[in-house]
C-alpha cells in the first residue's frame, strides 16, 4: 500500500513538470514567430540597370532614378562612385545630386566591360552628413553581334606525302568569337567554300564538344588518293560564320603541298647485258646497269636498290648502287676458275628504297595487291676468259719450330707447289720478305736454309715468331706468281742478362727513403724473372748505406739505411735472373727535396735584374757614399797626427796604422804561451782575465779567456750556466749580436817585429775594468785594396822573443834607397818616431 502511494506521488510530480516545460516551449515559439514577422519599411528603391552595347545615343542619356524614404524629413544629396565613375572606365556615369537621376555619357563596349558595379550614398544637403548606409547596384551591358569569328591563323601552309592514306590530314583549323558566350552572336559553324583542284574531296570534321561554343576547332579529312603527277598543290577556302543578327563571317586559306612518293617502279633500260671477266680476277668492276624512274630524282622514291636473284650461289659477284648516277655497279669479288666455269648467267632485279604506293580506281591499293606486283628484272651473261694460272703452294702457311742461335746452313722448309698450266720443274723461287736476312731460298727447289744465327730477341721477331715470305714463278706468258708464308717459331735460350729499365732515379729525401728498381730481361720465362737483387760491392760503407727489400721479385726497392745529404749517388747493382744469369748495372740515385711534388725542386735563380731607374738610383747612392767617405777620411787625416812609439829601428812599412782607441783604465795580466816555430811564424798567445762581472749582459762571476794565434783570436766567457765566445776568423767584419762583440781579422807572417812589440806593450797597458770597452778592440783603418806592395794590418802576425831576427841586418840596397826616401818625407812633414 505504501509502495503504491509513492508511485502515484511520483507520477503526479512528473505530470506537473511536463506541463510546465510544454508551456515554456510554446511561449518561446510564439515570441520567435512574432520577431520574424515584424515589418520593416524599405528605405532604398533600387533596380538593375540594363544598357545596350555600343548604343549610338544621343548623349548624355538618362539611365534611371534613385529614391529614398528619408526625403520627407531631409533635403537629400545623392552621390555615386566605383566603375565608370572614378574608376576605369572613368566618365561613363554621373548622378544629379538633388533628383537622383543616373546619366550615361558615352557608348560602352561589352567585350571590354560586360558589367559595372556602382556604389550609392545619400547625405543631408545642408549638413552633409550621411543619412543611410552605402549600397550598390550593377549595370549590365546587353550584347550585340558586333564581332565576326576570327581564324587562328588566317593562312596555313602544310606539306603532305603523296602516299598518305585516306582519312584525317595532320592539320586543324580554329576560330573564335569575342561576343557574349552562350548566345547566337558567338555560336560558330565552319564549311569549305572552295577547293582547287576538286579531287580528292577535302571536308571538315568538328572537334568541339558543342556547336554553341565560341571556340571551334575542326580537322581536315579526305577520301581517295593524292596524285603528284596530276596535282602538286591544293588550295582550300574555309568559312566561319556566327548566328547573330546580322550574320558575320570570316575566311581562312589552307595551302597544301604534295610531296612525291614512290608510285612508279624503276625499269631497266635493257632486258639483257653481256660482260666478261679474266680468270681468277677479283675486286674489279665489270658492268654498269641503268634504270628509268618517273618519280622525282634524288629522293627515296627514285633511288634504286639492286639485287642478284640467280647465278651467284658461290658469292663471286656483288652489285651496289652508285649514289650519283643511280646505276647498278656489278663487281667480281671472288675469282672464277676457267677450268670449272666459262660462262655465268645472272638475274638481277631492281626496286626503290621507299615502298611502292598504288592507287587503283581512286582508292589506295591493299598491301596484298602491292606484294603481288612483280619487280622489274634483267639478265647478265658473264664470260670467263682463260689466263695463265699461278703456281699454288700446297701449304699456304707453313709453321716450323727451331731453337734460337742455331748454326747457319740448317734447312728449315722445302715447299710443295703445283701448277695446272705449267711444268713444275720450270718453276723458280724467290724471297719476297726476309727482314733480318737470316735465310736464303734455292731458286730451283724452293728449299729455305739459314745463313745466319737467328736471335729470338731481334726486333724483327714478334712474340717469338719470325716470318719469311717466298714466291713461286712459272714460265707462262705472262708469268704467274704464287706466294707462300713460312712462320718460324723460335725457342728461347738464356742468352741475355738482366738490365735496368732506367739507370736514373729520384729519391725525395723529404718524403721517403727508398726508390723503386725495375729490371727487365730480353729472354722469356723461365729465363727471365723473378730476379734476385744485391749490391755489387764489398765496400762496407756502401753496404751500410743501402739495402734491397725485397731481395727477389719482378721489381724491388732500394732503401737508404740512413739519412743522406742531398746529392747524386752511384750504386753498383747485381741482378740475377731465374736461371742464375747475372747482369751488372749502375743506378744513379739523386737525393733531393721535392716539396709537395715527386720531382726535385728547381734551384734558386743565380741572378736578378733591376729596372733602369733602380740601377740609376743605386749608382747615385754609391757615388754619394763614396763622396762622404772621402770627406770623412780627409777630415780625420788632417785632425790627427799619429805618433808611433817604437824603440828599435828597421821599420819597413809605409802604412799609416793610426791608433786603435783611446786610453783606458783596464789592466790585464797576459800569459804568453809560445810554440816552437820556424822563421817568423809565431805561436799562440793566450790572455786570461778574471773579473767580477759582465754587466753588459747580466753575467756574474765570469771568467774571460782570450787566445791569440797566427790564425785568430778567441775570447770565452764562462759564467755559471752561460758561455760566451768571441772569435777572430778570416773575414773583415765588426758586428753586435745580442750584446756580444765579434771581431774578425787575418794576420800576415811578414809583419815587422817592431809593430809586434808595440802591440804587445799596448796589451799590457790595457786597464782591467775597461777590458770589454769597445774601443779596446782592434779597428780597421785605411784598407789599400788589392795589388799593394806594402804589408797591411790584415797581414799582422805575432812572433815570440826567441825568433831569429838576423835577416833585418841584411835587407839589401833597395831597402836602403827606400829608407832614405821615407826619412826625407818624415822630416818634411815633421813626423817623429
Amino acid at each position: 500500500m505504501r509502495v503504491t502511494f509513492h508511485l502515484l506521488f511520483l507520477l503526479s510530480l512528473w505530470t506537473e513538470t511536463t506541463q510546465s516545460d510544454l508551456r515554456n516551449l510554446d511561449r518561446n515559439l510564439t515570441e520567435e514567430h512574432e520577431r520574424v514577422l515584424i515589418r520593416t519599411k524599405r528605405r532604398w528603391v533600387l533596380s538593375t540597370i540594363e544598357l545596350q552595347e555600343e548604343d549610338p545615343g544621343p548623349y548624355p542619356k538618362e539611365a534611371t532614378q534613385l529614391f529614398n524614404d528619408k526625403s520627407s524629413m531631409h533635403k537629400l544629396r545623392f552621390s555615386i562612385s566605383g566603375q565608370g565613375v572614378n574608376e576605369d572606365p572613368k566618365g561613363v556615369f554621373t548622378i544629379e545630386p538633388f533628383t537622383g537621376v543616373v546619366i550615361v555619357h558615352k557608348p560602352i563596349d561589352r567585350e571590354l566591360y560586360p558589367t559595372f558595379l556602382v556604389e550609392f550614398d545619400v547625405a543631408d544637403r545642408e549638413s552633409g552628413s550621411i543619412l543611410d548606409k552605402t549600397l550598390s547596384f550593377s549595370v549590365a551591358i546587353k550584347d550585340i553581334n558586333d564581332n565576326a569569328p576570327e581564324f587562328l591563323p588566317e593562312v596555313l601552309h602544310i606539306s603532305i606525302p603523296e602516299n598518305t592514306q585516306e582519312g584525317v590530314l595532320p592539320v586543324s583549323l580554329q576560330a573564335k568569337d569575342k561576343d557574349e558566350k552562350g548566345n547566337e552572336n558567338s555560336r560558330i559553324t565552319m564549311r569549305v567554300v572552295s577547293q582547287d583542284p576538286p579531287s580528292p574531296v577535302i571536308t571538315l570534321k568538328p572537334l568541339s564538344a558543342r556547336d554553341s561554343d565560341d571556340n571551334v576547332i575542326t580537322q581536315l579529312i579526305f577520301t581517295g588518293c593524292f596524285d603528284y603527277d596530276k596535282a602538286k598543290a591544293y588550295k582550300l577556302l574555309v568559312e566561319a560564320q556566327d548566328h547573330g543578327n546580322p550574320v558575320l563571317t570570316s575566311t581562312a586559306t589552307v595551302n597544301i603541298d604534295i610531296i612525291d612518293s614512290n608510285t612508279h617502279q624503276p625499269v631497266f633500260t635493257a632486258t639483257k647485258y653481256d660482260a666478261q671477266v679474266m680468270e681468277m680476277e677479283t675486286n674489279k668492276e665489270i658492268l654498269r646497269l641503268s634504270v628509268e624512274d618517273k618519280d622525282t630524282p634524288n629522293t627515296k622514291a627514285s633511288k634504286a636498290v639492286y639485287k642478284i636473284l640467280k647465278g651467284n650461289e658461290d658469292g663471286n659477284y656483288k652489285i651496289e648502287t652508285d649514289p650519283k648516277t643511280n646505276e647498278g655497279v656489278l663487281t667480281v669479288i671472288k675469282g672464277k676458275d676457267y677450268e670449272r666455269t666459262t660462262l655465268t648467267q645472272l638475274e638481277i632485279s631492281v626496286e626503290n628504297e621507299e615502298p611502292l604506293f598504288l592507287c587503283i580506281d581512286g582508292k589506295p591499293a591493299s598491301p596484298a595487291m602491292r606484294a603481288a606486283r612483280k619487280l622489274n628484272t634483267t639478265k647478265v651473261d658473264v664470260k670467263v676468259i682463260d689466263v695463265n694460272d699461278p703456281p699454288v703452294f700446297q701449304q699456304k702457311i707453313q709453321t716450323v719450330y727451331k731453337k734460337e742461335e742455331g748454326n747457319p746452313g740448317e734447312v728449315l722448309y722445302e715447299p710443295i707447289v703445283k701448277d695446272v698450266d705449267s711444268d713444275a720443274d720450270k718453276i723458280r723461287y724467290e724471297l719476297v720478305d726476309d727482314p733480318a736476312k737470316w735465310v736464303k731460298v734455292d731458286p730451283k727447289t724452293g728449299k729455305v736454309t739459314t745463313v745466319m744465327k737467328m736471335d729470338r730477341e731481334s726486333p724483327y721477331v714478334f712474340n717469338g715468331t719470325y716470318t719469311v715470305v717466298i714466291r713461286a714463278i712459272d714460265d707462262g706468258e705472262p708469268s704467274a706468281t704464287g706466294t707462300g708464308t713460312l712462320v718460324i717459331q723460335l725457342g728461347d735460350l738464356n742468352d741475355n742478362a738482366p738490365y735496368l729499365t732506367s739507370n736514373n732515379s729520384i729519391m725525395c729525401g723529404n718524403k721517403t727513403q727508398r726508390v723503386t728498381v725495375k729490371p727487365d730481361d730480353a729472354d722469356a720465362p723461365p729465363f727471365a724473372g723473378p730476379f734476385s737483387f744485391s749490391i755489387a760491392s764489398e765496400d762496407k760503407k756502401l753496404l751500410s748505406m743501402w739495402k734491397f727489400n725485397p731481395s727477389t721479385g719482378s721489381e724491388s726497392s732500394l732503401i737508404s739505411l740512413k739519412s743522406l745529404p742531398y746529392g747524386n749517388y752511384l750504386i753498383p747493382l747485381r741482378i740475377e735472373d731465374q736461371q742464375g744469369k747475372v747482369g751488372l748495372d749502375t743506378l744513379n740515385v739523386v737525393v733531393c727535396d721535392c716539396g709537395d711534388k715527386d720531382v726535385c725542386r728547381s734551384p734558386l735563380p743565380r741572378s736578378s735584374s733591376l729596372h733602369g731607374a733602380a740601377i740609376g738610383i743605386l749608382l747615385g747612392s754609391l757615388l754619394l757614399l763614396a763622396l762622404l767617405l772621402c770627406c770623412c777620411f780627409l777630415c780625420e787625416y788632417k785632425a790627427k797626427e799619429f805618433i808611433l812609439n817604437i824603440q828599435d829601428e828597421g821599420n819597413q812599412t809605409l802604412i799609416n796604422y793610426n791608433e786603435e782607441g783611446g786610453g783606458s783604465l783596464a789592466k790585464a795580466e797576459i800569459q804568453v804561451v809560445q810554440s816552437s816555430t820556424n822563421g817568423l811564424k809565431s805561436g799562440p798567445i793566450q790572455l786570461t782575465e778574471f773579473s767580477n762581472g759582465y754587466r753588459g749582459n747580466g753575467y756574474n762571476d765570469s771568467t774571460k779567456r782570450r787566445t791569440m794565434s797566427s790564425g785568430g783570436f778567441q775570447e770565452t766567457t764562462e759564467a755559471g750556466r752561460s758561455l760566451m765566445s768571441r772569435g777572430w776568423v778570416t773575414s773583415r767584419s765588426f758586428t753586435f749580436r745580442n750584446g756580444a762583440h765579434r771581431f774578425s781579422r787575418s794576420f800576415s807572417l811578414m809583419s815587422d817585429w817592431n809593430i809586434e812589440d808595440h802591440l804587445l806593450r799596448k796589451l799590457y797597458e790595457l786597464p782591467e775594468d775597461q777590458l770589454d770597452f769597445p774601443e779596446c778592440h782592434p779597428h780597421e783603418y785605411s784598407y789599400e785594396g788589392m795589388g799593394s806592395t806594402c804589408p797591411s794590418l790584415d797581414e799582422l802576425s805575432f812572433s815570440a822573443d826567441g825568433d831569429d831576427l838576423d835577416f833585418l841586418n841584411n835587407l839589401g840596397p833597395k831597402f836602403h834607397i827606400l829608407d832614405g826616401i821615407c826619412r826625407k818625407t818624415m822630416e818634411e812633414k815633421n813626423i817623429k818616431l
